[in-house]
């Protein structure tokens, strides 16, 4: 396959009319600019395609279910939680499938590549086992497999209901495993992968220091030496309250001081940390796995991007609950979460730099650094994730890095035209080729749900 794009964005800058050919593999085999068209498949502007570097599918299915002011008159990521539990304990496999399907789908429309899935649905209504272990796992993988999308898939280990250890309860029953049975799923779950594209990857993901016994963590990395490790940090106040009360330190400082935090972890929201805690992090080449949607929506706060950024931190973003899926609006997100706290404007670009391209540029890298997958530039050896764009709809911006400030902070994903996941062309003329069918199967999902809860 090959495709021409009148306009690239490779590692060493933008290039003009560029011919890019993937091999049968789903890698890129040859980047030739100025190369000539032959039958190549053409295109405006050619990005690398971002990583989801955090996503919770099943959500999916509550999006605008949860915005009513409740009795109280106080709502907040707890009260949201209790909605979300009780969401949850309704689902059956194959609705969790075709969620699952169409957040997928919507994700390759945005313009993402590949997704991490932070699976943390194992088991049946009030935590009864499945015959299979793997029986949800299996139809996160059938979704993928249906909609295209590249999978990294994170089983997470959740044991109790807080830092004092008590049981699991309602819908977090279906979440829970000890340190045997996850190791049961891991095993299920790697057996699993291997009936999936090559390009599916698997890493290992303690839910947070509220849900796993602080000792049971480096278990965990025992049974997976290698590959990714995603774990929710600091993402509420009374989290921080919480776990300092417990452990005598704050969720990242604790983190950093017992684990070896490094380039395999993603810490999830990290919302509130100190300086130090913010300069650890950055240090530790770990990635922060931002999730600006989603944090708004649920007022968890802004996180510290001015002084991560300066300390050179890495980061990726990712779609969380799913309430909105959209590249642009995570990134946009981002940077105007930082003007309205500093009061300033094109906050998190360097001094004469673009705010676009700064974004980009760093979610590409550090999504996938979490995903741990080959991808994030066009370049020979590397997986063929990528988008193309249409120029019409930036007519007017600069070339080159204007390009993404148009699309960044004036476009939507109606600008992406093309997107390939491991070569696979699975958005054409901005349109998923199965759309009508995965819709189909949602909307039916959908309102059998809805009538059960």
């Amino acid at each position: 396959m090959k495709i021409r794009a009148q306009t690239a964005l490779l590692p060493d800058g933008w290039a003009q009319n560029v011919v890019v050919s993937v091999d049968s593999t789903g890698h890129i085999r040859q980047v030739t600019p100025d190369g000539e068209p032959g039958s190549a498949y053409g295109v405006d502007v050619l990005l690398p395609a971002l990583s989801n570097v955090h996503s919770h599918t099943f959500q999916r299915a509550m999006a605008g279910l949860t915005e009513r002011r409740g009795p109280e008159g106080r709502d907040s990521f707890w009260t949201w939680r209790v909605l979300m539990f009780r969401f949850l304990d309704v689902l059956e496999p194959d609705e969790v499938e075709a969620i699952a399907a169409f957040a997928f789908m919507e994700m390759l429309e945005a313009g993402f590549g590949s997704v991490a899935e932070f699976h943390y649905l194992h088991h049946a209504q009030g935590g009864q086992s499945y015959d299979d272990i793997g029986e949800l796992s299996g139809r996160i993988f059938a979704a993928a497999a249906t909609s295209g999308i590249g999978l990294t898939m994170l089983p997470v280990l959740y044991e109790q209901g807080g830092l004092d250890g008590r049981p699991l309860a309602g819908g977090q029953q279906r979440f829970g495993n000890d340190l045997a049975r996850f190791e049961k799923l891991l095993s299920r779950i790697q057996s699993q992968i291997g009936a999936h594209s090559s390009d599916t990857g698997l890493g290992i993901a303690p839910h947070s220091l509220r849900a796993v016994p602080p000792e049971h963590i480096e278990h965990m990395l025992r049974m997976l030496p290698q590959g990714p490790v995603h774990m929710h940090i600091a993402e509420q106040e009374q989290e921080i309250v919480e776990v300092e009360g417990a452990l005598g330190q704050r969720p990242v400082d604790w983190l950093t001081s017992h684990c070896e935090v490094n380039s395999r972890w993603c810490l999830i929201h990290a919302t509130h940390m100190t300086e130090q805690e913010t300069a650890n992090l950055a240090r530790s080449g770990a990635v922060a796995g931002l999730c600006p949607v989603t944090e708004a929506n649920l007022g968890d706060g802004i996180f510290n991007a001015v002084h991560y950024l300066e300390a050179e931190g890495r980061f990726g973003i990712g779609s969380d609950s799913n309430i909105r899926i959209s590249t642009v609006e995570e990134l946009r997100q981002l940077e105007y979460s930082q003007r309205l706290l500093h009061r300033q404007r094109a906050v998190l670009a360097p001094a004469g730099g673009s705010v676009g391209r700064t974004l980009y540029d760093g979610a590409l890298a550090g999504g996938a650094q979490a995903l741990g997958r080959p991808s994030g530039s066009i370049q020979p050896g590397m997986l063929a994730d990528m988008i193309a764009l249409d120029a019409s709809r930036f007519a007017g911006f600069a070339q080159d890095d204007g390009i993404l400030d148009g699309f960044l902070f004036t476009g939507d994903k109606n600008a992406v035209m093309d997107v390939w996941s491991a070569g696979r062309h699975m958005v054409r003329r901005g349109r998923h080729i199965r759309r009508k069918a995965i819709a189909k199967q949602y909307e039916q999902t959908l309102s059998k749900v809805r009538q059960r809860l």
